[in-house]
C-alpha cells in the first residue's frame, strides 16, 4: 500500500500533467494499493472553500469521483494516528493537515508519495 498526499490526489484527478513521470506511473498501476488519510478530503474542501483551487464541480462531487478507483482506499483519522501526529520525532512543520498525513503513513508502516519538499526533506517517514 501507498499513501498518497493530498496534492497528488488532486493533481491525479484534475491536472495529471503535473505529476512527476515516476508518480503517474505509480498512479496508473492498477496493481498498486494505494491509500489516502480522509484528512485529504477536509484540504480539499478548505481549500475550495478559501478558493485556493477550483473544481470542475462542486466539491462533494468532486471528492466522491476522485474516491472512485477501485484500488484506492480511505483511511479514517483514528485516536493513535491523530496522538501520533502530536508526536512526530525530530522537527517537523506545523502544518496540522501534513501532520496526520505522515502520522498515517508511519502507523500504518506504509510509504507516502509525495511532491512536497517539506515532506521530502523529513527523515522520519517512508517515502515511495
Amino acid at each position: 500500500m501507498i499513501l498518497i498526499d493530498t496534492h497528488i490526489w488532486i493533481w491525479w484527478v484534475s491536472d495529471p500533467d503535473r505529476l512527476q513521470r515516476a508518480h503517474s506511473e505509480i498512479l496508473r498501476a492498477s496493481s498498486v494499493s494505494l491509500a489516502l488519510s480522509v484528512i485529504s478530503c477536509w484540504e480539499v474542501a478548505k481549500l475550495a472553500e478559501y478558493g485556493r483551487i477550483r473544481l470542475d464541480r462542486p466539491v462533494q462531487q468532486w471528492i466522491s469521483a476522485a474516491l472512485a478507483p477501485p484500488n484506492l482506499e480511505l483511511l479514517p483519522l483514528t485516536s493513535e494516528i491523530a496522538v501520533a501526529s502530536t508526536q512526530l520525532p525530530g522537527l517537523f512543520h506545523r502544518d496540522p493537515a501534513d501532520q496526520i498525513i505522515v502520522a498515517t503513513a508511519r502507523v500504518y508502516s506504509v510509504p507516502l508519495l509525495t511532491e512536497d519538499t517539506r515532506i521530502l526533506d523529513y527523515p522520519y517517514v517512508q517515502l515511495s
